[in-house]
């Protein structure tokens, strides 16, 4: 058995994955560092509205309030952007290359030229 954090994984599935335990670091990173950036987000934030506070008061609680829902947006974004590149990373390990984020989207064809019935009548 190999241990990922507190999950014990069969040694067949970690053989069959052999990046399995780089991913789990990676995950366990971003994991940490979204917690992280929540953690020093609301205290920024909070600090920065207790000293606008002074100069237009309002009440405490929305000071609280939107401390802590910026720093939720915040720390999702960061273990968004880190969780992609640990699923970079796990494609890579897997395949041996790094997926193609930027694909390039097809132009739609060219609209044929209309019919024109023998009356004159345009047929879309």
């Amino acid at each position: 058995m190999v241990n990922i954090g507190l999950t014990k994984v069969d040694d067949a599935i970690a053989a069959k994955h052999p990046g399995l335990q780089q991913y789990a670091a990676c995950q366990s990173y971003a994991f940490m560092k979204g917690t992280g950036s929540f953690i020093v987000g609301t205290g920024a934030l909070f600090f920065i509205q207790r000293v606008v506070q002074k100069k237009l008061p309002y009440p405490f609680q929305w000071n609280l309030l939107v401390s802590l829902v910026a720093s939720s947006v915040g720390s999702y974004a960061v273990t968004r952007w880190e969780t992609q590149k640990c699923t970079d990373l796990w494609m890579y390990l897997e395949t041996g290359s790094f997926p193609d984020r930027n694909v390039q989207q097809k132009e739609p064809p060219a609209p044929a030229d209309p019919k024109v019935t023998v009356y004159g009548d345009v047929i879309d």
